[in-house]
C-alpha cells in the first residue's frame, strides 16, 4: 500500500525552541519584485532541506511587511482551502509581472504625459481601482486572525495622525482590529501622491465599529523589522506562554531576515542647491520621482537597519541579523511605478544579481551599504539561515507535545 506523505505541520510556538524567527519586507511599489526574488530563493533552500511542501510561513514566528511588503506578507500567510499558504514564494514574482502594468498603467505620448501631470495636480497618480479589485479577488474574505503565522503590517491613519499597526497579537485584545486582509493591504499600499487613501469600517462580533482612514505604511515604518521585534517584546513582557522569558538585551534569541526593495543612492539625484528652490510641486513631482516620498521612506528604512545592525553587533549577535538591500539601482529600475515589461524584467535581474552580491550593511556616515568583513554572498547567507530555520523548526516539533497528538 502506498504511504501518504506526512502533512506539513504549522510552526510550534517559540517557547519550544531556542530563538524567535522574524522575516521583514520593506515597502517600494513595483520594486517588491526584488524581495520576491530573494524569498523565492530562500524558500527553495528550505524545500531542499525539508521537502517541496515547505513554505516560508512554516518557519517564521512573525512576518512583517509594509506597503508592497505588506501585500507579500498577506499572500505568504493567508490560508487556502487546505489551511496551507495561499501563495508559495515562487508565485509572488509572476503575480507582480502580470498585474503591475494594470495597477500602474503607463501613459504614452506627450499628450498622455501632460494629462497625467494634470491629474497629479488634482489627485493621486493612479485611481487604484485595479489594485483594489485584484487584492480583494486574491485574498477574499480572509481576516487577520486567520493567517498561518503571526503578521505585522504597518499603516498610517491620517485622521488620527498616528501609525496603525495591524498585528496578529492585537486581535484577541481588540477584535475591532480583526480586519479583512484585503482592506489592510489596500491601506498599507496607498502611497501618498501615487494611490488614493483608503477608508473602511470594521465591526467585531459584538457590534463594535472602528473606522480607519489609511495611507501607506511607509509613512510610519517603511522597514518594519523593528516594529515586528517590538510586537514580540510586548508579548514577552506580558508573559505570553508562547514565548520563553528573555532579558532586555537578549538579542541572541532573535533570528531576523530583513529584505529591502532597493534604492538609487548611487545616483545622488537630489542636491541641496537645487532643492533649495523647490516649492510644494517640485517636492512632490520631480523628473518622474516624488522626492518627499523618497526621503521619508529611505530615512526610516535606513534608521531601522542602522539601529538593528548596531544593537546586534554590540551584543555579539550580528550573525543572527541579515539585511539584504541594494542601494545601487539606477534609472527607471529605482522607480516605484514605471511598470513597463522591460523595467519589470530588469527588476527581476536586479533581484537575481543581489543574491550574488556580498552581505552588506548601511554606514550611516556615508549613507551607503558596505560589504561586511566575512565576504559571503547574500545567497550563501540565506543558505545558512535556511539551515538554522530548519533546525529550529525540527527542535520545536521534537519538544512540543502537540506534535505527537497531531501525528
Amino acid at each position: 500500500m502506498e504511504r501518504k506523505p506526512t502533512p506539513f505541520l504549522q510552526i510550534r510556538p517559540p517557547t519550544f525552541g531556542d530563538v524567535v524567527t522574524v522575516l521583514s519586507i520593506d515597502g517600494g511599489g513595483i520594486r517588491g519584485i526584488i524581495p520576491a526574488t530573494i524569498l523565492e530563493f530562500l524558500e527553495s533552500q528550505l524545500q531542499e532541506l525539508d521537502g517541496e511542501d515547505a513554505r516560508l510561513a512554516d518557519y517564521f514566528d512573525v512576518i512583517a511587511g509594509t506597503s508592497t511588503g505588506g501585500l507579500v506578507t498577506a499572500m505568504l500567510t493567508a490560508p487556502d482551502d487546505n489551511n496551507r499558504p495561499l501563495f508559495a514564494a515562487k508565485d509572488i514574482k509572476p503575480f507582480y509581472l502580470e498585474n503591475c502594468p494594470k495597477i500602474f498603467p503607463q501613459d504614452r505620448g506627450l499628450f498622455a504625459s501632460m494629462a497625467k501631470l494634470f491629474r497629479m495636480m488634482t489627485g493621486p497618480k493612479y485611481d487604484g481601482k485595479y489594485l483594489h479589485s485584484i487584492i480583494r479577488k486574491k485574498l477574499g474574505e480572509r481576516r487577520l486572525n486567520q493567517t498561518l503565522t503571526s503578521i505585522v503590517i504597518p499603516t498610517f491613519d491620517i485622521k488620527k495622525l498616528q501609525p496603525t499597526m495591524f498585528s496578529s497579537y492585537k486581535v484577541s485584545k481588540d477584535p475591532t482590529m480583526n480586519a479583512k486582509l484585503s482592506d489592510i493591504c489596500i491601506g498599507t499600499f496607498a502611497a501618498p501622491t501615487y494611490l488614493p487613501t483608503y477608508y473602511f469600517k470594521n465591526k467585531d462580533k459584538d457590534g463594535n465599529v472602528r473606522e480607519f482612514n489609511l495611507t501607506d505604511g511607509g509613512v510610519a515604518a517603511n522597514n518594519p523589522a523593528l516594529v515586528a521585534i517590538a510586537e514580540i517584546t510586548k508579548q514577552v513582557s506580558k508573559k505570553n506562554p508562547d514565548f520563553f522569558p528573555t532579558k532586555p538585551m537578549d538579542y541572541d534569541r532573535f533570528l531576523v531576515i530583513s529584505i529591502g526593495t532597493g534604492a538609487a543612492k548611487i545616483e545622488e539625484k537630489y542636491k541641496a542647491n537645487v532643492a533649495a528652490k523647490w516649492g510644494a510641486i517640485e517636492w512632490l513631482f520631480n523628473d518622474g520621482s516624488t522626492p518627499l516620498v523618497d526621503v521619508f521612506s529611505q530615512a526610516s528604512g535606513d534608521m531601522v537597519d542602522f539601529h538593528l545592525g548596531v544593537v546586534f553587533q554590540a551584543l555579539h549577535s550580528e550573525e543572527n541579523y541579515l539585511r539584504i538591500q541594494d542601494d545601487a539601482l539606477t534609472g527607471t529600475v529605482s522607480s516605484v511605478d514605471i511598470a513597463t515589461q522591460e523595467n519589470l524584467n530588469n527588476l527581476v535581474k536586479a533581484g537575481e544579481e543581489l543574491l550574488n552580491k556580498q552581505v552588506s550593511r548601511v554606514n550611516l556616515e556615508t549613507g551607503l551599504t558596505e560589504p561586511v568583513k566575512n565576504g559571503v554572498t547574500n545567497a550563501e547567507a540565506l543558505k545558512k539561515f535556511a539551515k538554522l530555520l530548519s533546525n529550529e523548526r525540527k527542535l520545536r516539533q521534537q519538544r512540543s507535545p502537540q506534535t505527537k497528538v497531531e501525528k
